[in-house]
């Protein structure tokens, strides 16, 4: 019996043993048990493995926290690298703002400017003093006046659709003159025209050059006078040119302003071209002496004129001498 009680001890513990080694060779990966029992204490799974230790522990370790630090220092660079052309943006902003309004406050004032001026005389202005030489002073100027005779029967008589072509024959015949011989156009005022010389822009003998313009305006002038004819209009030009100091400047208000001059050399202008007969350019004594070398002019007498006290003599113009002071220009 001692012998089959033995037998039976150790069959009992070889099942035990490839019962142990069928559990361990079923256990799944995750480190747990059958039916999802949790390993028991003395128990060893991968987790439980030998670790890294010592100088490759720390390599391991310092690896990463590297990589993650030069990432940082790259982006601390980009973030700075973008704030920096951020500014840089800015101020070139900036300056390409101020330029535009300065390129458009310089357009402005040429406009202004060339509303008064020959192209060239606002040209120079710009340069000089960006338009300051509009302020107002006082110097000596010739003044030219225009006014056609018979306008007012005309404007009565005729569609204003036919005044108003006539005039803008007219202005732009006159004005083209204008440009040519850089005059400053004052105004134009229906029918009449108001001209400068020697303002704003010192000219060399700005009686000279206004007399060579009028001459040129009464030849202008017969071309006009022979189309109108055609059509019926009874029109013709009358001149007068004065010399004399006046105040010069703008007046008017912000945003509407007119450059004119003050002074009785305008109000005598004004007076001899309402004197003058069609086709006539009647001038001061003053212009006179100012133009002998260069125009033939003859003296028609003291005349009588409206706001001053005394007789003012009186000159005009030989237009038939117009070749000599072309050829002098």
């Amino acid at each position: 019996m001692s012998m089959n009680m033995q037998s039976n001890s150790g069959d009992m513990q070889i099942a035990s043993n490839e019962r142990s080694r069928a559990m361990l060779a079923n256990q799944p990966a995750s480190g747990m048990y059958p039916f999802g029992q949790p390993r028991g204490p003395g128990t060893s799974g991968p987790g439980d493995w030998p670790r890294p230790s010592g100088e490759s522990a720390v390599i391991a370790r310092a690896k990463p926290q590297s990589t993650l630090r030069a990432k940082v220092r790259d982006m601390t660079a980009l973030v700075a690298r973008l704030e920096r052309r951020a500014v840089e943006l800015l101020r070139a902003n900036r300056i390409l703002e101020r330029r535009v309004a300065e390129g458009a406050d310089e357009a402005g004032r040429l406009s202004r400017l060339k509303s008064f001026f020959s192209p060239s005389v606002a040209d120079i202005l710009l340069e000089a003093a960006s338009g300051d030489g509009l302020q107002r002073c006082r110097r000596e100027v010739v003044v030219v006046f225009l006014d056609l005779r018979g306008f007012t029967a005309f404007a009565e008589s005729a569609d204003p659709e036919q005044v108003m072509s006539v005039l803008e024959e007219y202005h732009d015949a006159m004005g083209q003159l204008v440009v040519a011989h850089a005059g400053t156009l004052e105004r134009f005022a229906g029918d009449g025209i108001m001209i400068l010389f020697n303002a704003p822009v010192a000219i060399d003998d700005p009686a000279v050059v206004a007399i060579r313009m009028t001459i040129a305006m009464q030849q202008r002038f017969e071309l006009l006078r022979q189309a109108w004819r055609q059509r019926g209009y009874a029109l013709d030009l009358g001149i007068g040119v004065a010399q004399g100091y006046a105040t010069i400047g703008t007046i008017g208000f912000k945003g509407r302003l007119d450059y004119t001059a003050i002074g009785t050399v305008t109000n005598l202008a004004s007076r001899l071209c309402d004197a003058a007969a069609g086709g006539q350019i009647l001038i001061s004594q003053l212009v006179s002496e100012c133009v002998a070398r260069f125009a033939r002019t003859v003296s028609i007498g003291n005349l009588a004129l409206k706001g001053f006290c005394r007789p003012v003599e009186v000159y005009e113009v030989q237009t038939g001498c117009e070749a000599s002071v072309s050829a002098q220009g």
